[in-house]
């Protein structure tokens, strides 16, 4: 009962928010609710952002330690990556204007010709821990090497996070241990590698933690890997690191990266309280003109409506709206509303009840469309790739509940017309 009312009391206010949405679509005013910035701001000003700066050589395993961290998928990372000097970039975790997490990334230690000193004095400022991902089998990192000391020199009281990656290609022949047998290991304890670990592996490991001696904090050696790839772990070593992150961070930023889960959610529901009203706005304002009599009169007005609405939730939802969306959600959607659109043309032949009729498709149509797009912008900034098959299960749950809705608390123009007896 206390969900219901819960739930009850929700819709209420978002309606009540609605119509000051549509009273700004219809003034031409601002692209978000009133009060948006504001939550933004306690929401930025409570969850402190801690800031991860990976270095190494190219293919050493960063973008493999922000998947894991974030649950986000290559694709979205490299779309996230924004440039801040010539050479360095930041991603922040999951959108610019409410990030919890922050990842500052160079170019590869390797290529030719590049002088990480610059890049050295734009993340100093910035990053809270230093991540240095170095290939186990690769013992060329003399350019690693001093970076790090260089860092040590300049910052000795920040943390670096030495992560030892690709571990399966230390002896391609023996798979790794079940279950994982390291953990976070600090500069100076003295270490014994666990009786499981294969010689091979044992050699790489000691080679390149020799070769690092007094550049790190802790080390942990990770095989992080996509789950398509085949290794009976994707994600070997995934905890140590968390661990070992959580362990050298201040407390403040710590607890950011301890409580990512539940925030996420929390900031889901955010976004949501303030998504709905916009859709209802829109939705109440595509009602209204679906009402026209005239077939085809009102379509370009609902396209230029849907677009608008587009960018708004877009704006909400901290993502920017490119063709590539549009293109994507067409394909995904296009049957789906061409065969709404279609339905209140047809309709509108039909002389008094057509026009409620069309009323309710595009009320509907509209909402749905908004909670879709809703699901949409929720999953990208949550870094992961929408799935179609959702995203149209989506739409067509919303449908037919806002129609029904639409249905509730409209009365149809043929019982208007009644006469009365």
């Amino acid at each position: 009962m206390s969900q219901w009312w819960k739930s009850w009391s929700r819709g209420i206010a978002a309606v009540a928010k609605a119509r000051e949405v549509v009273r700004q679509i219809l003034q031409g005013e601002g692209t978000r609710p009133a009060e948006w910035e504001a939550r933004l701001s306690t929401w930025r000003d409570r969850l402190p952002v801690p800031v991860f700066w990976l270095v190494g050589k190219t293919q050493s395993g960063k973008t493999s330690i922000i998947r894991y961290l974030t649950g986000a998928s290559d694709a979205i990372i490299g779309a996230g990556f924004r440039p801040t000097t010539r050479s360095t970039h930041r991603y922040d975790f999951p959108t610019v204007e409410a990030p919890l997490l922050a990842f500052l990334d160079t170019r590869g230690l390797d290529e030719p010709g590049y002088d990480p000193r610059p890049d050295i004095a734009a993340c100093s400022a910035q990053a809270h821990c230093v991540i240095a991902t170095v290939k186990v089998t690769d013992p060329a990192q003399a350019t690693l090497r001093g970076l790090l000391e260089s860092l040590r020199r300049e910052r000795p009281d920040r943390p670096i996070v030495l992560c030892l990656t690709c571990l399966h290609e230390a002896d391609i022949t023996t798979p790794l241990p079940q279950p994982y047998p390291f953990r976070p290991v600090a500069a100076s304890e003295q270490w014994e590698w666990p009786a499981e670990v294969p010689g091979p592996l044992r050699l790489q490991l000691d080679r390149q933690i020799q070769q690092f001696t007094g550049l790190y904090d802790l080390f942990v050696p990770l095989d992080l890997t996509r789950p398509e790839d085949g290794y009976p772990v994707p994600d070997y070593g995934g905890e140590a690191l968390k661990k070992a992150l959580a362990h050298v961070l201040p407390h403040t930023y710590r607890q950011t990266l301890l409580q990512l889960e539940s925030l996420l959610a929390e900031l889901k529901d955010l976004h949501l309280q303030q998504a709905l009203p916009v859709v209802i706005g829109y939705s109440m304002l595509a009602g209204t003109i679906g009402t026209l009599p005239i077939p085809l009169a009102d379509l370009p007005l609902l396209l230029g409506l849907h677009v608008r609405m587009a960018r708004h939730l877009a704006g909400i939802y901290g993502q920017s709206l490119r063709f590539d969306n549009y293109r994507e959600l067409a394909a995904i959607l296009g049957v789906s509303l061409v065969t709404r659109q279609l339905t209140r043309q047809l309709a509108k032949l039909i002389p008094v009840v057509g026009s409620a009729v069309g009323g309710a498709v595009a009320f509907a149509s509209t909402y749905a469309l908004g909670r879709a797009l809703c699901y949409y912008f929720e999953t990208v900034a949550a870094g992961h790739v929408p799935d179609a098959a959702t995203l149209r299960r989506v739409y067509q749950e919303q449908f037919a509940a806002a129609e029904a809705a639409f249905h509730r608390t409209v009365p149809s123009a043929g019982r208007e017309s009644e006469p009365q007896r």
